[in-house]
């Protein structure tokens, strides 16, 4: 054996030994994108920085959080998609990702095929609410009104596509009430003209309407989630009078397909282990949450099953983007 080969061999060695730490047992090794793909100061922009500080702890590397809006979320989608599936480029997925897959006809890419779940982080709940003075006091109530008055009820949305809106379409699906849709440019004018009684009805991010409804400025008639929410135990669900409904808005975090199999499961682990401290457990509770631990293969499952469903919807109210 020459001396030529036997360096070859040696350098082969260390380069080996030097390398295999960083693709095995080593992640992360440096920091991690986590792209948030609506501007700064939002409800999902709050919540990932509220969550990367503790996830930098766990991991031992800093979690970025890299705001890319735009698109109704499709731009900071796309962005993730075409990453690198290395592990340090994540996606903060939300219902907008589900409901997309229908209300845009031509993305360029399927979620479902091309981002990989990797760990839930919250569900919080939408709240149906209607002015002080609106003559319905319950969801029963607000139906037979509806029957009544078909061309009067005026529902308001955050935009068109939105949770917002997506969780009206689902209950006019599911009952007889015939609304017609106004789409706002965000929450803060929609609850100003609900507040004055210019349009009847809101399926509200709960965080957004919170006070109004504490102040008594508005009525919250039920929540959308399967069960009653611990900060308005007063309130009962939609789905106490109209049997199978249930819109929740959720939170999680995606990685390029084809990710390693290591990074996905340890940021699963360190975001299950921090959604068990009691300290961050509790701040969420604050901002309407519940958290949503579980595996990657669950997160996936409520994925499949969120984009079915508000295909569905979609598909019934015949809502587009395009």
């Amino acid at each position: 054996m020459n001396y030529s080969f036997k360096l070859l061999i040696t350098f082969l060695g260390l380069f080996i030994a030097y390398v295999m730490p960083v693709f095995a047992g080593d992640f992360p090794n440096r920091p991690i994108k986590w792209v948030v793909p609506y501007t700064p100061a939002g409800t999902t922009d709050v919540l990932a920085r509220f969550m990367a500080v503790p996830l930098s702890e766990v991991l031992g590397q800093q979690v970025i959080v890299e705001n890319k809006p735009g698109g109704g979320n499709n731009i900071g989608t796309e962005f993730v998609v075409r990453a690198a599936p290395d592990g340090y480029t994540m996606l903060l997925a939300n219902p907008a990702n589900m409901i997309n897959a229908t209300l845009y006809k031509n993305l360029p890419f399927n979620f479902i095929r091309d981002i990989a779940p990797v760990a839930g982080i919250t569900r919080t709940p939408n709240v149906m609410v209607v002015p002080a003075a609106f003559p319905a006091k319950n969801v029963a109530e607000f139906i037979a009104y509806c029957k009544d008055n078909p061309s009067k009820v005026n529902m308001a949305s955050s935009g068109a596509g939105t949770s917002v809106h997506l969780s009206g379409e689902l209950f006019q699906y599911m009952t007889p009430c015939k609304m017609l849709h106004v789409p706002y440019k965000g929450a803060g004018p929609a609850l100003v003209d609900l507040m004055a009684g210019q349009v009847q009805v809101l399926f509200d991010n709960l965080p957004s309407s919170a006070g109004h409804i504490k102040s008594g400025r508005l009525r919250a008639l039920g929540v959308t989630t399967a069960t009653r929410e611990p900060s308005l135990p007063n309130v009962p669900t939609i789905a106490e009078t109209v049997p199978g409904y249930e819109a929740t808005a959720w939170f999680g975090i995606g990685m390029p397909k084809g990710a390693p199999a290591e990074a996905i499961e340890r940021v699963n682990a360190a975001v299950n282990k921090v959604l068990a401290d009691p300290k961050i457990r509790e701040r969420l509770a604050e901002l309407g949450g519940v958290p949503t631990p579980g595996t990657p293969e669950e997160f996936g499952k409520t994925i499949a099953r969120e984009t079915q469903k508000w295909e569905k919807v979609v598909k019934a109210s015949g809502a587009s983007a395009e």
